[in-house]
């Protein structure tokens, strides 16, 4: 099933293959390189699944590196969010929970909705993974937004600045570059790079001026001058 599903979406084969280096991840999770090597090298057990410093990360790596970087600016300790991978790992087999799963967290805790694994019956019933899988009944605020789910499947989209944000990572499109509508944001900075203004790159692209800006700003680009045909 899983062989005939990747052949009529060849994207899905992607999901596993080294795609990003650790810096690329750790700018895109608004932390440091060193912080998401160590997530990945913990001496007991890691948050993340083990990888060597010289490994690219995969799409399924990135995801996992994202929501652990938002876990942790939530408040969340690092000992609730080892516990909740060790308990989706060895409970559901997952290689890559924090990817595969939907999360709420109060600040303090780390929830699921429940019905993720048992279907309609767990409808408004909350599953603690940080606590063995104890259950809640509580109405929990603090979604992760800036994720989309494919129905019972992987998060689909990144979001990197929040929900709002043009700027996305999804596996379908520009083979998982960060992109604004279908443009990889590295392809908009060459341009801006080779002295075009940002009126002509938004037009050669389809893109409104505010989306090249936004592009080019998180790319690091300068933007103040050439902005505008003379």
């Amino acid at each position: 099933m899983n062989a005939l599903r990747q052949k009529e979406e060849p994207w899905r084969s992607r999901l596993y293959l080294p795609n990003y280096n650790v810096g690329e991840a750790a700018r895109y999770a608004r932390v440091s390189a060193q912080t998401v090597s160590a997530w990945h090298k913990a001496s007991n057990e890691p948050l993340l699944s083990r990888k060597d410093d010289r490994e690219a990360l995969s799409y399924m790596q990135l995801i996992e590196v994202a929501v652990v970087a938002k876990f942790r600016a939530a408040g969340i300790t690092i000992a609730a969010i080892k516990k909740t991978r060790e308990y989706l790992a060895g409970r559901f087999n997952s290689k890559f929970p924090f990817a595969e799963y939907k999360f709420k967290t109060d600040g303090k805790s780390i929830f699921m909705d429940y019905d993720q694994i048992v279907g309609k019956k767990g409808a408004g019933t909350f599953m603690r993974p940080d606590r063995n899988g104890q259950l809640a009944w509580e109405i929990i605020i603090g979604r992760l937004e800036e994720f989309e789910y494919e129905h019972k499947g992987i998060v689909i989209r990144w979001h990197l600045a929040g929900l709002g944000s043009p700027i996305m990572i999804d596996p379908r499109v520009a083979f998982g570059a960060p992109q604004i509508n279908g443009t990889p944001t590295w392809t908009i900075k060459g341009r801006w790079d080779a002295g075009e203004n940002l009126e002509d790159i938004a037009d050669d692209f389809g893109l409104e001026a505010h989306e090249v800006r936004r592009a080019l700003e998180f790319e690091g680009a300068e933007v103040g001058t050439k902005l505008w045909k003379q």
